[in-house]
């Protein structure tokens, strides 16, 4: 019988899962000890379990992907399973694990909250439907999630909410917003609150809806200043909330530049080198009138509570991208990428050009 030394074990170990240090032993604000563990990347142990309520969403199935790359054991709550079946690859054997659940069903959120130390919510709505209104999704959603967490002995809790969160704002969507933060402070006092501005990818709402419905942009004459900001961007900020655990209030996460929905139209023809739309610029009750349309069918068109949006700018506060180690990208960066597809076969290959950038001003009312 072979007799290895307890030296060589301690070696191989090292050589296998690479040496411990001071540095992989965190507490949490419970006083829970966390301990990673293994060589860094896809198959080791950060040692956290998190919660990511809309992991089947735009921003959530990013988040998920770079919590598995750490070798975090990530809760993916579902309504639908096809669209969570993505999610299973996003990390090593057992670390992503699906549970169905409802947001007004608490036993299936406490059941997906039971072994959590974090938990991220990234529930939202922009457009209310006959079954979730925004009161439904943004407020009264967030604020059961939390009442639960802190029921389940959760340390800590990261709501997603909008850079334009204003109690007083014309739009709903925005208002809602805002009185989710509140009523998760309530329960959460050390709640970290996430303020992205609207985002762009490959599923966006921005770049490809202005591709395929360019008449809804021109709405106040394209005049209404947004700061966009890449998912990628802001997810990996969301991922770096895992490891700092004193950080808590509100972080804001705009783009870095002040654009206007005329520079994206004219941005969007340029890559997809197709003429500018002949569409006309719809006066805003005529909007509205249209928007009503959209409640007689089953899938999302544009609702009146966007139209309302159209005509406020982005807030102008400083963003916080230093907090998190992120430096945000410009939309041109990325234009390509997400826009490529609605090229025609004789320029799809053709090299990008951008329009000039207009002068725009910083200053922002709503």
């Amino acid at each position: 019988m072979q007799v290895v030394k307890p030296n060589a074990v301690r070696i191989q170990r090292m050589a296998r899962f690479g040496k411990r240090a001071f540095h992989d032993l965190t507490t949490l604000p419970s006083k829970q000890p966390i301990i990673s563990q293994g060589t860094p990347g896809y198959s080791a142990v950060s040692g956290h379990t998190v919660t990511v309520f809309g992991a089947t969403g735009f921003l959530g199935r990013y988040l998920v992907s770079k919590l598995g790359k750490i070798g975090t054991q990530v809760i993916t709550p579902y309504r639908d399973e096809d669209e969570a079946r993505h999610l299973k690859l996003m990390g090593d054997l057992g670390q992503i694990v699906r549970m169905e659940w409802d947001i007004r069903d608490e036993k299936s959120i406490a059941e997906c909250l039971r072994h959590s130390d974090i938990v991220y919510n990234l529930v939202g709505r922009d457009y209310p439907t006959k079954n979730f209104s925004f009161e439904d999704v943004n407020v009264l959603g967030p604020e059961r999630i939390a009442r639960i967490a802190r029921e389940e002995g959760v340390s800590r809790f990261i709501q997603l909410s909008h850079l334009n969160a204003d109690p007083d704002s014309a739009s709903k969507f925005y208002a809602t917003k805002a009185e989710g933060e509140s009523r998760v402070k309530e329960l959460f006092p050390n709640a970290t609150f996430v303020r992205p501005s609207q985002m762009f990818g490959y599923e966006d709402k921005l770049l490809t809806n202005i591709a395929i419905w360019p008449i809804w942009w021109k709405l106040n004459n394209g005049e209404t200043k947004i700061r966009p900001v890449h998912v990628l961007d802001v997810a990996q900020a969301l991922s770096s909330l895992l490891t700092m655990h004193k950080h808590s209030g509100v972080l804001n996460l705009p783009g870095p530049s002040t654009l206007t929905y005329e520079y994206l139209l004219d941005l969007v023809d340029s890559v997809t080198l197709r003429p500018p739309s002949k569409a006309p610029v719809l006066p805003k009750r005529a909007a509205e009138l249209l928007s009503e349309f959209g409640k007689a069918v089953w899938w999302p068109v544009l609702s009146k509570d966007e139209v309302v949006r159209r005509y406020i700018n982005d807030s102008q506060v400083a963003g916080d991208w230093a907090t998190v180690g992120v430096e945000p990208s410009e939309i041109e960066d990325h234009a390509i990428t997400y826009l490529r597809r609605y090229r025609s076969a004789a320029n799809f290959v053709r090299p990008v050009s951008f329009p000039a950038r207009p002068l725009v001003s910083s200053s922002c009312a709503s």
